[in-house]
């Protein structure tokens, strides 16, 4: 049997733009992806902290070292530039390798979504 576990998270990064005419997505520092292990076009799950709202969409990267956080297309509308997010990725696994397994979780500086 499979199951699903959270397979990656990065903890509270800020929202640096949301571009409502992009066709859609997030995009991602690279650096934090790599640091997550998300690979473009994963299925991502985003937590609003300011307000609650839970969507899901893809990764893409962006330029390393920026710290770019930004929501494209109709998930825009679902975030405000400074909101915080924790970004969250699923997988599935074999029961017995699930319950060994150990998320890859990246706690990024707060302010400028870098990694320390």
């Amino acid at each position: 049997m499979l199951v699903q576990v959270v397979k990656s998270k990065i903890h509270r990064v800020k929202v640096t733009g949301a571009d409502l005419n992009y066709i859609g997505s997030i995009t991602i520092d690279e650096d934090l992806m790599d640091a997550a292990g998300i690979i473009e076009g994963e299925r991502v799950q985003i937590v609003n902290n300011n307000n609650g709202e839970r969507l899901e969409t893809y990764a893409i990267p962006g330029p390393r070292k920026s710290g770019e956080i930004t929501l494209n297309g109709a998930a825009a509308r679902r975030v405000q530039k400074g909101d915080t997010l924790i970004l969250i990725v699923y997988g599935f696994l074999e029961l017995e390798e699930a319950k060994k397994f150990k998320p890859q979780l990246v706690f990024p500086n707060e302010e400028t979504n870098l990694l320390e």
